[in-house]
């Protein structure tokens, strides 16, 4: 009887050695159907071959309700304005915004959320918390085409100031900051008003300290206990974000967004601190932002937060490389795009915010 090394030796060398194995006494011996551990009997090919296989067995399924499409809308009649930075994305007048909800209506998806760019900026960006502001047009404008189409709306203010920033600014040490607690009582007033005019969601981010606290206190304040908030909660200080700036008319006319948007160096941690911070003040869903450059801030936040839904922006940047590389014939863009929405839905993100959400939308009926 061979010892328990020879034992373990011998099993380590069936297990190597194929179809038909040494036995200890030096014959030849079949495996028995229980110590098959590979090829060719487990051929995972068999999964893959015929397509609707594919589909029956496909762990991530994107559809099209779990896509937002965001709409720049600005002041005018008969504006659509091509960003040339976001090819097959406009800058559009209230008054054609209704067009684009009933084909987001018709296409089945998850909803819009809205960024609105005013005629007249001001220090404090008072017409993002006017009630006949820009945005303010706009939700009405949506919710008379189609009432029944989720309408978010961004809730910031470096679309609405002179200086580009994303709050009340003030000098320290000698470069720009913005005033925190100077900033939240604004972004209260500016969420309300998005509530009053008919915003079904509204999307604090800033990344301002308190935000989701100082929000959720207004809108019950206003009674709009009803209003779920969607919290950027963890959105990084990204180069990802320039055609955003083009679209929005939004970059920052001194300094950088540094000192407030988190660093892309960071490790998770610091990601999951702000996310339950978040939760803590009354965040109902949470963000991260960017999407494809952080799908381990994704993947890392579905986990630590199982139960929250959780949505990612694919922002400008991601979306217009793709689309570049595609002009030139470098990527086919259909392919390509439904990957990344598949890699973001993967990593564990319910909700995408993204520019492809029609095209997406039209090839998956396909």
């Amino acid at each position: 009887m061979p010892s328990s090394t020879t034992r373990a030796t011998i099993l380590s060398i069936r297990r190597l050695s194929g179809r038909r194995w040494i036995n200890y006494k030096g014959g030849m011996s079949d495996p028995s159907p229980n110590d098959r551990p590979g090829f060719p009997t487990t051929r995972m090919r068999r999964l893959r071959y015929h397509p609707a296989i594919r589909r029956l067995v496909q762990e991530t399924r994107l559809d099209a309700a779990d896509l937002v499409l965001p709409l720049f809308v600005r002041t005018g009649a008969g504006v659509r304005q091509p960003i040339a930075s976001m090819p097959g994305n406009d800058q559009i007048s209230v008054d054609l915004l209704g067009d684009e909800i009933r084909q987001v209506a018709d296409l089945g998806l998850g909803g819009v959320i809205l960024f609105g760019i005013p005629d007249e900026k001001d220090a404090t960006g008072s017409d993002s918390y006017s009630d006949d502001g820009i945005i303010q047009q706009a939700v009405r404008a949506a919710k008379d085409a189609v009432p029944e189409v989720l309408v978010m709306t961004d809730v910031c203010f470096c679309e609405y100031t002179d200086h580009g920033h994303c709050g009340v600014i003030h000098e320290r040490h000698g470069t720009v900051d913005v005033d925190n607690d100077a900033t939240l009582e604004l972004l209260g007033r500016q969420a309300a008003s998005h509530a009053r005019a008919g915003a079904d969601v509204v999307a604090p981010s800033g990344m301002m300290d308190g935000m989701v606290g100082a929000i959720r206190s207004a809108l019950d304040g206003d009674g709009h206990q009803h209003v779920p908030i969607l919290s950027y909660a963890a959105k990084y200080a990204s180069a990802f974000y320039g055609p955003f700036r083009d679209a929005a008319e939004s970059t920052p006319q001194s300094g950088d967004r540094r000192a407030y948007q988190m660093d892309p160096a960071c490790a998770a941690e610091q990601a999951l601190r702000e996310v339950e911070l978040d939760l803590a003040e009354g965040a109902d869903m949470i963000m991260v932002k960017p999407a494809l450059a952080y799908l381990d801030i994704i993947q890392r936040v579905r986990t630590k937060f199982p139960g929250v839904p959780l949505a990612a922006y694919n922002v400008s940047g991601e979306f217009s490389m793709l689309k570049a590389a595609a002009e030139k014939g470098w990527l086919d863009e259909r392919a390509t795009a439904l990957e990344s929405l598949t890699a973001i839905k993967r990593a564990g993100a319910g909700i995408i915010l993204t520019y492809w959400a029609k095209d997406a939308a039209k090839w998956l009926r396909e």
